[in-house]
């Protein structure tokens, strides 16, 4: 069985920083895109970062990109985001999510094509 758990969130003040951290585990493959999404209040789920998992190819969408970094461990089975300079446009549900097959630029991005996600954690940033 798939299981997808993040941890991570919480309140944080604007300009601050913050780690998301996904565990995986039941899921093996490494032909597999790994990323991020988030929702914020009343809003479509986005995606905010992605990385190919067995290689180092990375991808961030625009409202991230320069102030955010996706990684994993060497065992690939943990999945983190880092977040530097948060705004309150930053404040949403974050969850990871995983599919078969590569990452692309802009095959990333749709929230449909991932087959499991996790719970999510809240990310509040307050200004």
């Amino acid at each position: 069985q798939v299981r997808l758990v993040e941890s991570g969130g919480g309140s944080v003040q604007a300009g601050g920083s913050l780690t998301l951290t996904c565990v995986v585990s039941g899921y093996t493959r490494l032909n597999a895109c790994m990323a991020w999404f988030r929702q914020p209040p009343g809003k479509e789920r986005e995606g905010v970062a992605a990385i190919w998992r067995s290689a180092t190819g990375t991808y961030y969408n625009n409202p991230v990109r320069g102030r955010a970094t996706i990684y994993q461990d060497s065992t690939k089975n943990t999945l983190s985001l880092r977040i530097n300079n948060l705004t309150p446009e930053d404040t949403a549900i974050y969850y990871c999510a995983a599919r078969d097959g590569v990452c692309g630029d802009p095959t990333w991005k749709p929230a449909s094509s991932y087959s499991y996600w996790g719970q999510g954690t809240q990310v509040t940033v307050s200004s």
